[in-house]
Formats: structure tokens, C-alpha cells, sequence
């Protein structure tokens, strides 16, 4: 029967267990000086070495010719360890033998000696799994077992275990491996096994194991069944990932509002058959990189990529400031949570949220304000410090008396337009409504309540010198002059740009201008 790469690789000595040296080193240490413990409890994610480390010292206390707190693997004891077929070495899976009967078997059986080794070993995995009279009938043998008898617990939930059972036991907490370090067991594994694989390969495979092991050398093997070289576009086929520099490239085109580049890629995802959901858990990883390197000094120590992954995450984040940043997270995360829910209209879902991303003024929501404020503040900065030269605008007294004829000027009377014809017909052409007024509206409702009543009476159109706001009555007309800076502030928003007061023009229903301030007592 063929034997699976993890467990042909499992590691045979402390020396080979790869990224947990504050655990092997003082395990070493204390087989070595003969200062083994009663009980040990090895707790973290899964594949980091928890079972691997109990294994190898369960060897270690029992070899007969350890070497620097390392087990030999040669002797009689090791390899009757190695084969199984050991009967002081006890291995329980927690989560099939969880009932108060089995924990009574182990407690009636430690009184005896053991068989051939030095130590009775018990390996309990998975020892959150237990229930509740398990642990209680664990307690007392855990606590003061016979000095023949060692106890080794390892779990992935260490939230679930009572206290009493951890204070029992001499603690070691394994931490997720990092991508470098995982690539390179990868490679010594490759080379030995004749296989071949490019370094982006299996930088991306340790990326896609998120510091375990085991999952990374399964993966490995899986890529090897496909009897090619492990590059990177295998590995992206046979996971159904697009890979990080296509992600980046769909987060540039987000940065560029590049509406066919976000459709292509969804469509080609789909036409692959490959699960959205899988994309956005890659995009919204590559947000969190690029907030990371937002907000960070040093991103190196809380990123695990390449180096030239680090360099493209590095140009794309340059695209986004970090209020972008976070109103894009906010929508990745609120998709994500709605695709969960609707499965069938992920790429609705995801095509839709990919279009909000581009552009914050589709969006109400605080966040999505604040992008587009801090997009104002940059080109303000920009125009301060010389950047962009503002081009005056004139206001129409000012245009009119310019395009006005000098007095030793004569129009002929063919010459001179009708009275009403050119200017209405400028009018028309020139006047068209503002898509954003509603909205616009409705943040002001938001900073004077009052204006709610009156909202359905106002207009906005957008002229050729600049913005009129035109009234259906008298009374609405009085309103939105008094609240004149506060709708020109609104427009600056929606129009990415500095809008003064004289570019605003407040008019009756009738157009034609601003007529005289309305008393309220005329009303």
C-alpha cells in the first residue's frame, strides 16, 4: 500500500521537527538531564507537530541509547516504538473514545508496570473531545500517576479543557509555522521524492496551508498526482485559486475603474467553474496585506510572501489611501457574508460589490463618505503645494459684461438675435439635472432636519458657469438660501472638486436668476 507523504515524512528526532524550537529544545533538555515530567498537554493548530513531538518522546524516555535528548530510532525499544508494536506506548484518539469507561480503563491499567519499556506512555489526541465525567475520573491519575507512567495530551482547542486539567500538566504551545519556513521543508521533500517544482510553487502551497505541515505536504502530493512540474499555474488549476498576481490585478483595476478587467475575471472564474468564494477569500486577504502595509513600519514581520509578491502587494497599495482600504474591506466582508447565505447568486453578489468598490459616491454609508472625503483632501493638498492650477471661474454678471460689446461696436440689425430664441436655446442645451441631487438631498436632510418637509420642491441642474438649485415656491426658495455654503459644501463632495458659493446660483421655479430675499412675514 502506498504510504502517504506526510506520514513517510513525519519527522524521527527533535532535531527535525521544523519551526518549534522553544518546545524541542527544552524537551531535549529535559531527557537528556533526566528531568522528565508526568504529564505534558501540547496544544495549537492543527499539522504543526503536536503528535509528531509526543511521538518522538515517547521514543526518547524509552531509547536505550538516546543521543542529546534524542531518541537513537535504532534500538530495540525505538523501533518496537516505531512499528506499532509497542504495548507500553498507548495511543487514544479522544474523539471516538470520549466516554468516563475509557478514561477507567487507563486508570485501572497504570498500576501495573510496563511490559518491556522503562515508561507506560499514554497519548491522548484530541483530548478537548473528553466529556465532562472523563475529565473528572482523568483528574487524580493525571495529577499523581505511578513514576512508571507518562501522560501526553495534545488538543487544538485549548478554550475547551478545564483548568484543572492544564494546571495537571507541563504546557507547550505550538505556533503556526511561517511561509519560508514551510517552503523549505517542502523543497528538501521534492529533491529527496525526484520530483520537480518551481520556488513560486511552493511558496504558494505553504501560503495555501496556513502553517500546517501535514495540510502542506498533502497538498504537495496532490499536485505531484498530476505528473508535471509544480509551477504556479498548477497549483492555482488544482486549487481553484487565481493566484496573487491576479489578484493584485484585479485590486489595480478596482484602483482604475476598470469595469472590463473586474467582468473579465469573473466570467473567466465562472467559465472555469471555479467557487467564487474561494477568489474572495483571496481578495480580501490581499486587502488585509495592503492594509498591513498601510499602517505598519515593518509589514515584513506580519506578512508571509515572497519577496516578489512583497514588491507587487507594495505598487498596488500605492493606488489606495487608507480610507479606500477600509471601506473596501467593509464591502468584501458584507459580500462574503451574503454569499454564504445565497449561494446562487455569487457572482451577482460579487460583480456588484466589485462596481461599489470603484466608486464610493455609489454608496451612503459613513465609510464610503469618508473615501471620498479623503480623496477631496488630496487634491486639496495637491492644489496647495502647486500641483493643479485652478482655473477662475466667472459668474454670470461677470461673463455677460465681458461678452458685451464696446460702445464704438454696432451690431447690424440682421446680426442681432431674437430676444428669447439664443438664450433659451443656450439654456436647454447647456442645463441638464444632477443624477446625485436625490442623494444629495437626503445628506442634507441628514445636517438640518428641516429641509425633510421641502426636499420633493428642490432641484439641481448643472449649467454651463456652474450648479442652479431651482425652488417651487417662495418659502423653499428662502430655505435653501439660508442653507446655501451647506449644499455648495455637498456638491464639492459629489463633484470631487472645490465648488465656490458664486458657482451656486439659488432660482425661483421660473429660473431667470436669484430674485429678492423672501420675508417670512410676506408669506
Amino acid at each position: 500500500m502506498h504510504l502517504a507523504l506526510y506520514r513517510k515524512w513525519r519527522s524521527r528526532d527533535f532535531d527535525d521537527v521544523c519551526g518549534q524550537e522553544h518546545v524541542t529544545s527544552t524537551l531535549k533538555y529535559e531527557v537528556a538531564n533526566n528531568l522528565v515530567s508526568h504529564a505534558y498537554l501540547f496544544s495549537g493548530p492543527r499539522g504543526t507537530g503536536k503528535t509528531s513531538c509526543a511521538k518522538i518522546l515517547s521514543r526518547a524516555v524509552n531509547c536505550e541509547h538516546p543521543i542529546n535528548g534524542n531518541p537513537c530510532n535504532e534500538c530495540h525499544s525505538c523501533r518496537s516504538i516505531l512499528s506499532g508494536s509497542a504495548v507500553d506506548v498507548v495511543e487514544m484518539d479522544a474523539a471516538s473514545n470520549n466516554g468516563v469507561d475509557n478514561i477507567r480503563d487507563i486508570r485501572d491499567e497504570v498500576i501495573f508496570t510496563p511490559a518491556e519499556l522503562r515508561y507506560r506512555v499514554y497519548i491522548v489526541d484530541e483530548v478537548h473531545m473528553l466529556s465532562p465525567s472523563a475529565f473528572n475520573a482523568l483528574l487524580k491519575t493525571l495529577e499523581e500517576p505511578p513514576q512508571h507512567v507518562i501522560f501526553i495530551l495534545a488538543t487544538t482547542e485549548l478554550h475547551k479543557l478545564p483548568e484543572t486539567v492544564i494546571s495537571r500538566c507541563q504546557r507547550f504551545e505550538f505556533h503556526r509555522l511561517t511561509v519560508p519556513v514551510i517552503s523549505d521543508r517542502l523543497e528538501h521533500i521534492v529533491e529527496a521524492e525526484g520530483l520537480t517544482a518551481t520556488k513560486g510553487a511552493l511558496d504558494e502551497l505553504a501560503r495555501i496551508a496556513s502553517g500546517g505541515m501535514r495540510d502542506a505536504i498533502s497538498h504537495l502530493e496532490l499536485c505531484a498526482g498530476r505528473h508535471k512540474e509544480i509551477n504556479e499555474s498548477l497549483v492555482a488549476d488544482v486549487f481553484g485559486k487565481l493566484g496573487y498576481e491576479r489578484v493584485a490585478e484585479t485590486a489595480r483595476a478596482v484602483a482604475e475603474r476598470d469595469y472590463d478587467a473586474i467582468f473579465s475575471t469573473i466570467s473567466e472564474l465562472t467559465a472555469a467553474g471555479r467557487d467564487i468564494s474561494v477568489f474572495w477569500d483571496e481578495l480580501s486577504s490581499f486587502y488585509r496585506d495592503m492594509l498591513i502595509i498601510k499602517s505598519t513600519r515593518t509589514p515584513e514581520r506580519f506578512l508571509d510572501i515572497s519577496e516578489s509578491s512583497m514588491a507587487s502587494l507594495r505598487a498596488t497599495a500605492e493606488l489606495f489611501n487608507m480610507q479606500d482600504i477600509l471601506y473596501q474591506c467593509r464591502l468584501l466582508d458584507g459580500a462574503a457574508a451574503d454569499m454564504a447565505r445565497k449561494s446562487k447568486s455569487k457572482r451577482l453578489c460579487a460583480e456588484l460589490t466589485l462596481i461599489r468598490m470603484c466608486d464610493p459616491a455609489m454608496s451612503t454609508e459613513p465609510d464610503a463618505m469618508s473615501a471620498r472625503i479623503a480623496a477631496l483632501e488630496d487634491k486639496l493638498a495637491l492644489i496647495e503645494a502647486g500641483g493643479v492650477t485652478v482655473k477662475p471661474t466667472q459668474s454670470k454678471t461677470a461673463k455677460r459684461k465681458t461678452d458685451a460689446p464696446k460702445p464704438t461696436e454696432e451690431l447690424k440689425q440682421d446680426d442681432k438675435p431674437a430676444p428669447n430664441e439664443t438664450d433659451d436655446t443656450a439654456n436647454a442645451q447647456t442645463r441638464r439635472p444632477l443624477p446625485y441631487f436625490g442623494e444629495l438631498i437626503s445628506r442634507a436632510v441628514e445636517k438640518n432636519p428641516f429641509i425633510e418637509g421641502f426636499r420633493h420642491f428642490i432641484n439641481g441642474y448643472a449649467v454651463a458657469d456652474g450648479f442652479e438649485i431651482e425652488c417651487d415656491n417662495p418659502f423653499t426658495e428662502k430655505i435653501c438660501t439660508d442653507n446655501k455654503t451647506m449644499l455648495t459644501e455637498l456638491l464639492s463632495v459629489y463633484e470631487h472638486r472645490i465648488i465656490s458659493e458664486n458657482e451656486v446660483t439659488i432660482t425661483g421655479k421660473s429660473g431667470g436668476g436669484p430674485r429678492e430675499p423672501v420675508s417670512l412675514d410676506s408669506l
